[in-house]
């Protein structure tokens, strides 16, 4: 047997392992599971799909009962994950990254505000009145995730400038919907809960305060803090990002030192072998102390979110049943919020920047054309996680089952995200694709 052949699990595990590690991989499965949740409903299994979110699940503390759908479980529990991890985010690019510097964050911070408002405007062209305006915000949000997978696919044709500047501009884009989820789509308030949940996130602040940096204290404290927030009105997931902003962001040991530590124990593991365990170990003590709790934990959960907590909340949520009265072809809400996302947010996102631009306020970023910035607004447009959560909190977001208005809007909502999340990805590609081949091409002229 050739000692250089891989193993029969590596040849088995080799091909998901390398699809993991690439950029694009998050959203591939993202829309595999979409693609999954809208077949299966509208297949000859679609009671099943039915049941299995509707299914009850309970869990019980001595007196203390809480009992939901699975659906609810997936949207008020495992997405609470996700905003935490959206939250460290927001705080890793408010201490360290693009939005630490004012006139950095400028410009993203501006084409976010355009990004929300526009599509909102056009939404409400289509459903300015009644029960349907409640899904105003459904087409102002981004997928992260999709939106820079998609930006992947491009590969070096485009500049890591853009890429910055659409990572920067999601990630503000988030902030603003957990602001309107809060403010928006907020039942009505329990103050006794309100107030345990300040308590525990007061209990966070202290942690922070007292430099503890384990992260058994934060996960105790933040199962607390979403118990309370679910019971006060407020959604549950905002807790993920309010309990993201009390992780300390500083490493214990400074770079500096742990370099001169690191070089210390590689010296002596070359020169005394049999000191092997005890320098790995110390060496790794140190690596861990030298990472901020916010970097170590968001490494160790983005991929459980990207890979497990998005997919299945796809394929629980887009599920759009067509026909029979559930998810109508063409409705207001069907058209406000695929045009939303399709037009309302390039014209936000690349307006805001040619306003910002022409004021004097903010720059392109460097190697950045006016042709890739209006692809990037494209890709602005696939609304996908973000709108389908917020459309099930502005149309009740019941069992798959349920009868009603509020249960149709909900299916014309998810067919506009679907539709409007699509064409906008494919319209971004193609125009990235474009002006990248430009700017090479002009590189490439100029060169010779």
């Amino acid at each position: 047997m050739d000692p250089a052949a891989p193993a029969p699990v590596d040849r088995l595990l080799g091909p998901l392992q390398r699809f993991l590690q690439l950029e694009a991989a998050s959203g591939i499965l993202l829309l595999g599971a979409a693609a999954v949740a809208f077949g299966w409903a509208n297949s000859s299994w679609s009671a099943s799909y039915d049941a299995l979110w509707s299914m009850p699940l309970g869990v019980r503390f001595g007196a203390l009962a809480l009992e939901k759908p699975l659906l609810l479980w997936v949207n008020d529990g495992l997405m609470a994950l996700f905003f935490f991890v959206v939250g460290l985010e927001i705080k890793r690019e408010l201490v360290a990254g693009e939005l630490r510097e004012a006139r950095r964050a400028l410009l993203p911070l501006v084409c976010a505000l355009g990004g929300m408002l526009a599509p909102a405007a056009v939404y409400v062209a289509f459903n300015p009145t009644g029960s349907e305006l409640r899904g105003w915000a459904i087409p102002a949000a981004t997928d992260i995730a999709f939106a820079v997978g998609v930006l992947a696919l491009l590969g070096e044709r485009v500049p890591l400038a853009l890429r910055v500047f659409l990572t920067a501009l999601a990630i503000v884009d988030d902030l603003g919907a957990v602001v309107v989820i809060a403010l928006f789509y907020t039942s009505e308030l329990d103050t006794s809960a309100l107030l345990a949940a300040a308590c525990a996130l007061a209990a966070g602040v202290a942690l922070n305060r007292l430099r503890v940096r384990s992260p058994l204290p934060y996960a105790l404290v933040g199962a607390a803090l979403w118990l309370a927030t679910l019971e006060s009105g407020v959604h549950a997931t905002v807790a993920g990002v309010l309990l993201a902003f009390t992780i300390p962001s500083r490493a214990e040991l400074p770079a500096v030192s742990f370099a001169v530590r690191a070089r210390a124990l590689l010296a002596r593991l070359e020169a005394s072998p049999s000191d092997r365990d005890d320098a790995v170990h110390e060496l790794a003590s140190g690596s861990a102390r030298a990472q901020a709790p916010l970097a170590r934990l968001e490494h160790a959960l983005a991929p459980w979110t990207s890979f497990v907590v998005m997919p299945v909340f796809a394929l629980a949520n887009a599920g759009v049943v067509l026909g029979g009265g559930h998810a109508p072809l063409v409705s207001e809400v069907t058209l406000g919020v695929a045009l939303g996302l399709i037009l309302g947010k390039p014209l936000g996102v690349a307006g805001a920047a040619w306003l910002a631009h022409r004021a004097g306020w903010a720059t392109l970023p460097a190697g950045v054309s006016w042709a890739q910035l209006r692809g990037a607004a494209c890709l602005a447009g696939i609304g996908f996680t973000m709108s389908l959560f917020i459309a099930g909190l502005a149309f009740g977001g019941g069992s798959h089952g349920e009868a009603g208005e509020a249960s149709a809007q909900l299916g014309a909502a998810k067919l506009g995200i679907l539709a409007g999340s699509l064409i906008s990805g494919v319209l971004g590609w193609a125009l990235l694709s474009r002006a990248s081949g430009a700017a090479t091409a002009a590189a490439s002229n100029a060169a010779r």
